[in-house]
């Protein structure tokens, strides 16, 4: 808190002062990221979930749908997809650890799809699976992904993020970055539904390019911009995007080679070309330990500790471990943290 501007809390929103801030963090996100400078950056409420669910509501229904479901959120956009938007979605399915069948994406449809399984341990390898012909749209989940992995911005319409994730801020904020290919959709499709104010995109002429410029759609928490500001600046301080790819790597080389050499744990993701490197999802080789009390007990000691907290694997994934990988950690602390894992599994099945 004392590292963040606070000049400005308890006013108004859309005063000049801070427009000037939400201006700044807009151009910073666009500089770090590397956005494309004929795609637009909207800021917009309720986190990645808002991001989303503001690109389903206000872009889907012109042609058909698939959704990869390769993870927690992927079935849940596929349900919002299905049972709240009334659309028959083609839904392409896959266990936690696995991709689903990427050669069945139609280049005639739009697909919904997460870059980075959160809640699975797995990613796409590339954007190759997209045709660069497409007729349909993309829209990709990138939130633990954005920052930390390459973007396929040439195969990508619309890329979704939280300030949370990669870059460890508040997430009260969601960010939606539009291609030329998806404003040209909000220009001309309106929508067969109602679009609650905060999800709206849309104005009475087509995309609402207000949005474009980080004007704000609802009233954000001004310590949530300046939190985000400080994660973009430090990200700039360091060396911009490839100096956050380049620290993800070097953290998931550290816990990839002490998962080698560790016999009683597993990447949960079989395929080396689709393990996620941030958000690395660990299984026990162990099947009778596999359980959600023994993970419980497992993760209790680990904090009882202060060596590592939240590692527990997601509840709707397998029981198991989760390890993040992202730019915000320090290698070091990935190769210290990997003797106190061994300790706690010595602890508990000796």
């Amino acid at each position: 808190m004392q590292d963040l501007s606070s000049d400005l809390m308890g006013r108004n929103i859309r005063a000049d002062d801070v427009q000037a801030r939400f201006d700044h963090a807009h151009a910073l996100t666009r500089q770090i990221l590397e956005i494309p400078a004929d795609h637009a950056l909207c800021f917009l409420p309720a986190s990645d979930t808002g991001a989303v669910e503001a690109a389903l509501w206000n872009l889907l229904g012109e042609r058909p749908v698939q959704v990869l479901a390769y993870d927690n959120f992927g079935q849940l956009w596929a349900s919002d997809v299905r049972d709240h938007l009334g659309l028959d979605a083609e839904v392409l399915e896959a266990p936690y650890g696995a991709l689903p069948d990427l050669a069945r994406v139609r280049p005639d449809c739009d697909v919904v799809f997460a870059w980075n399984g959160t809640t699975s341990g797995v990613r796409v390898p590339d954007g190759t699976f997209i045709s660069p012909d497409r007729s349909g749209l993309t829209i990709c989940d990138a939130t633990s992904a954005a920052f930390c992995m390459p973007l396929a911005w040439d195969r990508l319409d619309v890329v979704t993020f939280s300030f949370q994730k990669a870059l460890g801020g508040d997430a009260g904020i969601g960010a939606m970055v539009l291609s030329p290919r998806a404003i040209a959709r909000l220009d001309r499709f309106v929508p067969p539904r109602a679009i609650p104010k905060i999800l709206r995109l849309r104005g009475p002429g087509g995309f609402d390019r207000k949005l474009a410029t980080g004007a704000p759609i609802n009233t954000y928490s001004i310590l949530t911009l300046e939190d985000w500001i400080a994660a973009l600046e430090w990200a700039q301080e360091i060396g911009g995007l490839q100096a956050l790819i380049g620290r993800t790597r070097s953290n998931f080389q550290a816990l990839s080679a002490w998962v080698g050499a560790a016999p009683w744990v597993d990447f949960l993701a079989r395929n080396p070309g689709s393990r996620s490197e941030t958000s690395v999802c660990l299984s026990f080789a162990d099947p009778e330990a596999a359980t959600r009390a023994f993970v419980g007990r497992f993760c209790a000691l680990l904090a009882e500790e202060g060596v590592a907290f939240d590692v527990e694997s997601h509840r709707a994934a397998p029981a198991g471990l989760r390890i993040w990988c992202g730019a915000t950690v320090e290698t070091a602390d990935i190769v210290a943290v990997g003797p106190w894992l061994d300790w706690a599994w010595s602890e508990l099945t000796a």
